[in-house]
């Protein structure tokens, strides 16, 4: 297990700057996600942070010792990527142990480690086979499996769940965060699905063209975003967004809500809007999505702006209808012309 420290990382590829003087501390321990559209520059901080990529300016420091110099392979990070990169060839117990065996390790201690892993990862069956006899939820716990052998100080993750249906990767999720809590491991992880992100983290940090936007526990960032990006990131559906006057005054002229000064937009969760007979705001449906424990109601406010709603259970709600809303002013979030929470 390890502590973090980044300071002022860049990372320029030919005259392209990807990474934009990233500062971020990990601790021992914890279960940090990155987390950013393509391209935001997170598998690339990644890369970085293992020593697969060379930073072009700042320092990384693991455990207070400065790796800016330090090659991958000694730095004590174990990386599993989206794509296994396991050798067809070999049984998963080769796999899993071939790392060990470059580096000299005793043949008992080899298949002491290998057979401990192979025990938390439900894999003891499993090491006789080859990687084309296996699904790809197993293929995936024996690339974990390798790099929990090294011991390493950190567990990087790049979007290792990518490959697998919805299902599995709802039960891998858990999975791993079930193996973070028995190895009480310092792990970083990428990703691109905000889900993932929401259910898995201790810290998230959101990232947006090679810069951090915010980091913070899963719940701070939905309910206290700092701008409108980390906003409509965070959340599925994603944050309604308005112009703040929309809702200055109802279709009957009655105030709906109280706007700080400098609000130039409204944000609202489609949560957090209520079907309501009696509610001040008209909602025009122009699509329902039944998810049985829940709809999705899509349509549109005001001046044909579209807003989305989520309605508990089942509803008769159809398109074409025109139905009323009402919203908890606690609900609302505010931002400035540049789009920064007021």
């Amino acid at each position: 297990m390890a502590n973090l420290s980044l300071s002022g990382v860049t990372k320029t590829f030919d005259q392209t700057t990807v990474l934009h003087g990233i500062d971020l501390s990990v601790s021992d321990g914890e279960f940090v996600v990155f987390v950013g559209p393509s391209g935001c520059g997170k598998s690339t901080l990644l890369r970085t942070i293992a020593g697969l990529e060379t930073a072009s300016g700042g320092d990384i420091a693991i455990d207070g010792q400065n790796v800016n110099t330090v090659s991958a392979a000694h730095r004590g990070c174990a990386m599993v990527f989206q794509s296994y990169a396991l050798y067809p060839h070999m049984t998963v117990y080769a796999n899993m142990a071939f790392g060990l065996e470059n580096m000299g390790v005793p043949k008992a201690d080899v298949q002491a480690k290998v057979n401990a892993a192979a025990q938390q990862l439900r894999l003891q069956e499993l090491l006789a086979r080859k990687p084309m006899q296996l699904s790809g939820g197993q293929r995936q716990r024996v690339a974990i499996g390798r790099a929990i052998v090294r011991e390493p100080k950190l567990f990087l993750f790049d979007e290792p769940l990518s490959n697998l249906d919805a299902e599995l990767r709802v039960s891998m999720r858990a999975e791993l965060l079930e193996l973070h809590a028995r190895l009480q491991a310092t792990m970083i992880y990428v990703t691109h699905d905000q889900v993932e992100a929401m259910t898995m983290a201790d810290r998230i940090v959101v990232m947006r063209g090679g810069r951090i936007e915010q980091v913070g526990a899963p719940l701070e960032l939905y309910n206290r975003p700092v701008n409108t990006f980390v906003a409509g990131f965070i959340g599925s559906p994603r944050m309604n967004f308005f112009p703040a006057a929309l809702l200055q005054h109802t279709d009957a002229g009655r105030p709906a809500v109280e706007m700080p000064a400098a609000a130039h937009t409204l944000g609202l969760r489609p949560e957090h809007a209520r079907l309501d007979p009696q509610g001040p705001l008209a909602f025009n449906v122009r699509h329902v999505e039944q998810m049985g424990a829940t709809s999705l109601l899509h349509g549109t406010v005001g001046d044909a702006l579209a807003f989305d709603v989520v309605a508990n259970g089942q509803t008769d709600v159809k398109p074409g209808q025109s139905v009323r809303l009402s919203v908890a002013h606690a609900s609302l979030h505010f931002f400035d012309a540049a789009g920064v929470r007021v």
